[in-house]
């Protein structure tokens, strides 16, 4: 990598740091930067985590995202992608969230996988992320863009951490084996009305097939999903956007429900 292409990683990574100070949304980077790539992408996200990281936060888990084949096609890839979680990102069930510490927020309903072992190879499989799972929970995600108005291509949200705002994690909690994760059904609901459902089999056939593509491709950086991680494993139905006063509740069958309003 040449000097002017780390610093065009810095420059946009100060770029999305100033959006998050200011509160004040900004450009896509695919715009300002248009030779950016994937990998720029993902090098800008791990920067701004590491100095989250420094600053005091902790990483808590990962979330994964674009699970869902219509937002794949939409967004002109074949694969989902990754942020990750810190424990300033997390909210009590049932919690208020204030709106002017977002930007742009939606809200999805998914499975929550916490783990008990650590993953980690290029050959995980389905089975092995049901193997290592302690329990999983319903969880609400509030995802949430610094690029204006969601004028969003791959490159800008990975750089993003993935759209990733805030979570939250209902409190029953399920051992996976033996239970179909595909058949689990969630209804969204805003301010008590349906607003779309869902099914496990909605996010690339299996929730835990998300979490083993997580593990196999982190491998390649020689990352580790480690036990005691939250992972946020996509959501079950299509994001609903937030504004002041709402309520958003997502009931799953067999989990329960997660709750969050916006004040």
């Amino acid at each position: 990598m040449n000097i002017q292409e780390t610093n065009q990683v810095h420059e946009a990574y100060q770029h999305l740091l100033q959006a998050e100070k200011n509160k004040k949304s900004v450009a896509p980077l695919t715009d300002l930067y248009p030779g950016i790539t994937i990998h720029d992408a993902y090098r800008i996200q791990m920067q701004s985590i590491d100095q989250k990281v420094k600053d005091g936060q902790n990483v808590v888990g990962k979330k994964i995202g674009l699970t869902s084949f219509a937002m794949q096609k939409l967004l002109g890839v074949d694969q989902p992608d990754y942020g990750h979680l810190l424990d300033s990102m997390e909210v009590p069930n049932g919690g208020t969230i204030p709106m002017d510490a977002l930007f742009n927020p939606k809200v999805e309903g998914e499975l929550a996988f916490v783990l008990k072992k650590d993953l980690i190879g290029r050959a995980t499989t389905v089975e092995d992320v049901l193997e290592a799972t302690e329990y999983i929970v319903p969880s609400i995600e509030i995802v949430d863009s610094r690029i204006t108005d969601w004028k969003i291509k791959l490159e800008d949200t990975v750089a993003d951490n993935a759209s990733c705002g805030l979570f939250a994690l209902g409190s029953k909690r399920l051992d996976p084996n033996g239970m179909d994760l595909t058949k689990i059904e969630l209804s969204l609901y805003k301010n008590r009305e349906l607003m779309n459902k869902g099914t496990g089999a909605d996010v690339l056939g299996h929730p835990a097939t998300c979490v083993a593509w997580l593990a196999n491709m982190l491998a390649d950086y020689d990352v580790t999903l480690k036990a005691g991680e939250v992972i946020l494993s996509g959501a079950l139905s299509a994001a609903v956007a937030a504004q002041k006063g709402d309520v958003f509740t997502a009931e799953f069958s067999e989990l329960g429900k997660v709750e969050v309003s916006f004040g």
